[in-house]
């Protein structure tokens, strides 16, 4: 069977690493290594708050690992990742032959653009039009509106098109 190569994010428990990021490293390469897998390219992610809690926590360390290994090691693997305290999530994915290369490349360049999160607000328009100030305009826009939003006729229907 050949080997091939996955891709790995690593969600690790903030509190079990402390700060110390080369032992947890070395517990995940131990893994790989125990269960003949080749580490290519491997490094922490960013450490941030979830979204929701996994397992109770609420911080987590992203760490990404790219390995080459054969389909039937994944087995064992994963199960070695389930044991361990540290790791409180993992999703393996196969990198298509085709772009092993430049993912690889990107995973190894620490300054890689790709690889980090935009957090600058977008820049503002210098108009002052633009922002959004509904002072000047009467009382459209200073609510939601229902239907379609048209005038009301002789009759008390919407001739605007919209649903009343």
């Amino acid at each position: 069977m050949p080997a091939n190569v996955y891709e790995c994010m690593f969600l690790l428990d903030t509190n079990k690493v402390a700060g110390d990021v080369s032992a947890a490293t070395k517990q995940l390469h131990g893994i790989l290594e125990r269960n003949h897998a080749e580490v290519l390219a491997s490094r922490p992610w960013d450490e941030r708050r979830l979204a929701y809690p996994v397992k109770g926590h609420k911080k987590g360390l992203y760490y990404l690992t790219y390995f080459r290994s054969e389909g039937g090691n994944l087995v064992n693997i994963e199960r070695d990742y389930a044991l361990n305290e540290t790791i409180l999530r993992a999703l393996i994915l196969h990198v298509d032959p085709k772009l092993v290369e430049a993912m690889l490349t990107m995973a190894r360049d620490e300054h890689a653009v790709a690889l980090q999160t935009v957090t600058e607000p977008p820049p503002e328009e210098d108009g002052e039009g633009d922002r959004g100030d509904r002072g000047d305009r009467g009382d459209r826009g200073s609510g939601p509106r229902r239907g379609g939003g048209g005038r009301r006729g002789p009759e008390g229907r919407d001739e605007g098109g919209g649903r009343g």
